[in-house]
């Protein structure tokens, strides 16, 4: 059992974390915990709106095995939180580090990018809206969610591969069921 801490802010992009929240609790028995800003709670792209654990001030890196950011178009502006500091401690702490679509800016302004394989949305996107990221060089175009290390990334539009990777990284031993969890949800993507 592992424990996945989830990091949502205003609004996030409820299909993002869908996926791996719900086989993570079902399939794997992991703890799953929803924390924001201030402890507030969070409405979503879609709608809905979201009741956290706790405040992102009080988490501390012993209260989880991985670490969650999801994306929201809040990332790509002045006002995101920023989140270096906690980052950089659950990175040193070992756990496992993660950010799909806009969430990608919150592990690059970290650094966190740099120096290990990665993905986002797009490699333009990364250097447009972080002038200080340095991890072109390991950065990988495609589909599918990346994961260097520790590090796991994604676009938006990959939160079946995000899930498999993250949960990959938490469970090593569970590399056949995730693949075949990969292949189920991408049927609907082969042609009829």
């Amino acid at each position: 059992m592992a424990r996945i801490a989830f990091v949502v802010v205003e609004p996030f992009a409820d299909w993002e974390p869908a996926l791996l929240a719900a086989v993570a609790r079902e399939d794997f028995g992991d703890q799953v915990s929803w924390w924001s800003p201030g402890g507030r709670p969070v409405p979503s792209i879609g709608g809905m709106t979201i009741q956290v654990h706790g405040a992102l001030e009080d988490f501390s890196t012993d209260q989880a095995e991985a670490l969650v950011l999801i994306g929201s178009p809040l990332w790509m502006t002045a006002a995101s939180p920023d989140l270096t500091p906690l980052l950089r401690r659950a990175a040193d702490a070992g756990l496992v580090v993660a950010g799909i679509c806009g969430a990608t800016l919150a592990l690059a302004r970290a650094g966190l990018l740099d120096d290990c394989a990665h993905t986002s949305n797009a490699l333009d996107f990364l250097q447009q809206h972080v002038p200080a990221y340095r991890g072109a060089a390991h950065y990988r175009r495609g589909a599918r969610a990346v994961r260097g290390g520790r590090i796991v990334t994604a676009s938006g539009s990959a939160p079946t591969s995000f899930a498999s990777e993250v949960l990959g990284a938490l469970h090593p031993e569970a590399t056949k069921s995730l693949s075949e969890f990969v292949t189920e949800f991408g049927r609907e993507h082969q042609p009829a």
